[in-house]
């Protein structure tokens, strides 16, 4: 008869600390934790604890701690044999958010490395991994010496995170999912935070997205998560910024795989839409910044060549072919401006939950997502348009899915005069520690 290990703690004095507003000891966190990772904390007690949290918040070194056990439940990426000063970035989530793709190679043509883990799409949200994968070949897995070895080589890596990454995380990722309990800023911003310092660049660039499209809907709330994940980072000695920007409005002018692909290849051959040129420029100026390269100027690379040759070795060495030719959906359907007059509002969740519905996003993340699925938008707020010309084109590979996407567009744009518009600015703040 083997004796059962004695616990040193018990999850019901943890929870109840929580839920009486008070703070959970340091010992506590380190140990349900690495509890909950083992199995021995029970999924309705770290679901209880998850509401606890979510109602009665976490004090500032509190946060820390229980962040660094999320760390301490698996590896920690060692990029000590990277040559180049490493800068990453990390985006909370939008609509036609392809920003990474330009991104990386760029910081990566400026001289930095960028040993970026991304995700894939849940919602109406879509995935970095998801439309790297509409180019025939390119691979998200990547070994830990392939990874230092292409950082070395190309400066960039766009790859997925292994499972010995915060393996706590993944277990309370998918707790918080089905319990109610997704919206907690201190969950939110260990969740992200324990993956990328972990990941061990260091410097990292936050951009958190607030409006329709994004996580958090006021910019309160996003100024809340951005403060919390900056003294995170900053507490975990990575050099963190963060910036808030605009997610009313879809991002460029395509939300879907393979679309956003080729959106991003004409942003680094020096042209595309202004915001997504904007916005990639603004974050590779604080990701170079945050390891010490002030004496370049990005739209240089973009202008000169240098980020699509980045681009071109950073897709080929995971096994991509950047020549060839991208996906395409066998179906369009064509939605015509109802009136004249200036478009003033295009919804970004509206676009979103189309291109969903059209088969770029998944409900689970076990669902296959359609390379080619997607909306591309034919104007943005604050352009004219005329009655009957193109305002959004549906691409599905399925007919049959272009109703519901249409439902979803349904009140999601306005057309009026242009004394009803008002240009929001795309980048809101930036905050520092």
């Amino acid at each position: 008869m083997s004796a059962q290990s004695i616990e040193p703690f018990d999850a019901v004095s943890v929870i109840r600390a929580k839920r009486d507003r008070g703070r959970i000891p340091d010992a506590e966190i380190d140990w349900i934790i690495d509890a909950y990772t083992r199995g021995v904390v029970a999924e309705e007690q770290m679901a209880a604890l998850a509401m606890a949290i979510l109602l009665n918040g976490m004090e500032p070194a509190e946060l820390s701690r229980w962040t660094e056990a999320m760390i301490a439940s698996g590896e920690r990426l060692d990029l000590s044999g990277v040559s180049r000063a490493t800068t990453d970035k990390h985006s909370t989530g939008g609509v036609g958010d392809k920003i990474t793709l330009p991104l990386a190679p760029l910081v990566a043509a400026l001289g930095a490395a960028v040993p970026q883990l991304s995700g894939r799409g849940l919602g109406h949200t879509g995935g970095t991994l998801d439309k790297l994968e509409a180019i025939p070949g390119w691979r998200a897995s990547v070994s830990n010496a392939d990874f230092v070895a292409q950082l070395n080589e190309v400066g960039a890596v766009v790859c997925a995170a292994g499972d010995g990454l915060a393996p706590a995380d993944k277990k309370l990722y998918a707790l918080r999912d089905v319990t109610g309990t997704v919206e907690a800023i201190p969950l939110i911003a260990s969740s992200i935070m324990s993956k990328k310092i972990a990941e061990g660049s260091s410097a990292l660039v936050l951009d958190v997205k607030v409006g329709t499209g994004a996580f958090m809907k006021t910019e309160a709330d996003a100024r809340e998560l951005a403060r919390t994940m900056v003294a995170l980072g900053t507490a975990a000695g990575t050099n963190t910024v963060a910036l808030l920007t605009d997610m009313n409005t879809p991002l460029g002018l395509t939300a879907g795989n393979a679309l956003e692909v080729r959106e991003s290849v004409e942003v680094l051959a020096g042209g595309g839409p202004s915001d997504v040129i904007e916005l990639t420029v603004a974050l590779a100026r604080l990701m170079l910044a945050g390891v010490g390269i002030t004496d370049v100027d990005p739209q240089d690379a973009l202008d000169d060549g240098r980020a699509m040759d980045s681009w071109r070795a950073m897709i080929a060495a995971q096994g991509g072919d950047p020549d060839a030719p991208l996906p395409t959906a066998r179906h369009t359907h064509v939605v015509t401006a109802p009136a004249s007059g200036m478009l003033t509002r295009l919804d970004a969740y509206a676009v979103g939950v189309a291109a969903w519905r059209l088969g770029a996003g998944r409900a689970r993340k076990e669902d296959p997502v359609s390379a080619g699925a997607g909306v591309v938008m034919h104007a943005k707020p604050g352009e004219p348009v005329t009655a009957g010309q193109p305002l959004l084109e549906l691409h599905a590979d399925d007919p049959e899915r272009f109703e519901r996407a249409l439902q979803a567009l349904q009140g999601g744009y306005d057309i009026g005069s242009a004394a009803d518009f008002t240009a929001d600015p795309l980048i809101i703040d930036t905050i520092t520690a």
